[in-house]
């Protein structure tokens, strides 16, 4: 079935390569990541922080005082429903139980942070990929925080 490990952790890749390439992977500041910020620091937006602790899921970016989230999430991680990326061609059905599991932890903390009263924005790393979509990812970060 495939060569997994014990504690939960993705299957051991059958190329080193492969290896390689998902080390690198970042959980900060992701290219996406940065260039959201550097739209909204181009644009006069200030007053924000990046993944505090203290909120659930961690969001990318917060403006604490205007309690507003957001999280841009990387397409494939995230399970984009616009570029719909393809999965791996090994360990399917670990890959599915994945993506899965990430699309329910994400509907699962953007209900707490609605709860605890903080509105939330999620832009997906595909939408940035033109003008349009960054003028309306900065237009809904703007929105949400006037």
């Amino acid at each position: 079935m495939g060569r997994y490990i014990r504690d939960g952790r993705a299957p051991v890749p059958k190329d080193e390569r492969v290896s390689r390439t998902m080390s690198a992977i970042r959980a900060k500041d992701t290219k996406p990541e940065l260039l959201v910020r550097k739209l909204l620091s181009l644009n006069g937006v200030r007053g924000y922080r990046m993944h505090p602790k203290s909120l659930p899921g961690r969001p990318d970016i917060t403006f604490t005082k205007k309690k507003v989230t957001v999280f841009i999430h990387g397409c494939f991680w995230h399970g984009c429903p616009y570029c719909k990326p393809k999965l791996p061609k090994t360990h399917k059905a670990f890959w599915r139980a994945k993506f899965k599991r990430n699309k329910e932890r994400d509907a699962r903390k953007l209900r707490e942070l609605r709860r605890l009263g903080w509105r939330t924005v999620t832009i997906r790393a595909c939408r940035l990929d033109t003008d349009r979509g960054r003028n309306a990812a900065l237009q809904k970060i703007v929105t949400a925080i006037a």
